[in-house]
């Protein structure tokens, strides 16, 4: 397939303007067409929502004094429904949201925008990728996670094997040369241990800053997104938006059929 034949829709959660994502942009156009549409501002940790109570306002947005793309006054999710809805006339072969400053494994995964925004294209029938890298420095280095994420949308355009769950990719924060290889895992247990720095404004009212810290617990080994990570590798997790507990579905029937309504 010509790579101008493939067109990939760009997006995320840190905000049309974040380095991730023109790191992103850098290398997935050398494989094939890209449109941008993200959040005006940062959207990290909105989850899966969407802007139902007032009007979604989109802009275009320019950078270097050229078209970047469209930034919309919503969540993450709202971009790729409005993108794929209203602002291409042509059909998108994947999306690719990312990439994110900071990891999305385990239980943070509920919470993240980058995440539901691949997940809202499995939605919607199209092929997506969500790319994170485990950094939280302001001057982290995208290049390497940028290459695997061009590397991958071209490779799923072009053999059609994602299809009906999401490819959720986390990058170790590593020069490439130092990465030991890549895992499919599965989400592990890893959550945010939340911490609350207590703050006090110049009228006397308290206000609270949520912090923390993602840590792996110890029964997790390289099988799970954020111990494999820790290792040195890229993680690959295929996520779907079931969630169902369908191995404890028969306990739950037998329960339920002793309960008189």
């Amino acid at each position: 397939m010509d790579k101008k034949t493939k067109r990939f829709l760009l997006t995320n959660d840190d905000g049309i303007y974040a380095r991730g994502l023109a790191a992103l942009y850098r290398e997935v156009s050398l494989v094939g067409d890209c449109t941008i549409v993200a959040p005006e501002r940062e959207q990290s940790a909105v989850g899966h929502a969407i802007t139902l109570a007032r009007p979604l306002m989109v802009k275009k947005a320019r950078k270097g004094g050229k078209f970047w793309g469209y930034a919309v006054e919503g969540t993450p999710a709202d971009c790729v429904k409005i993108g794929v809805g209203e602002l291409s006339e042509t059909p998108f072969d994947c999306i690719v949201s990312g990439i994110n400053r900071g990891g999305n494994v385990g239980i943070n995964v509920i919470y993240s925008g980058t995440v539901s925004a691949a997940t809202e294209g499995t939605i919607l029938g199209i092929p997506s990728i969500a790319v994170s890298l485990d950094s939280h420095e302001r001057d982290a280095d995208y290049s390497t996670a940028a290459r695997i994420a061009a590397r991958l949308a071209d490779e799923v355009v072009t053999r059609g094997f994602v299809s009906g769950f999401t490819l959720n990719v986390n990058v170790p924060d590593l020069p490439s040369r130092d990465i030991k290889g890549l895992l499919l895992t599965r989400q592990g247990t890893a959550r945010l241990e939340e911490t609350f720095d207590k703050r006090i404004d110049p009228r006397e009212n308290i206000y609270y800053w949520l912090a923390g810290e993602t840590r792996v617990p110890d029964g997790d080994d390289t099988s799970t997104d954020a111990a494999a990570v820790k290792a040195g590798y890229i993680s690959i997790t295929p996520l779907h938006y079931d969630l169902t507990r369908y191995s404890d579905m028969e306990m739950l029937k037998q329960r339920c059929d002793t309960i008189d309504f």
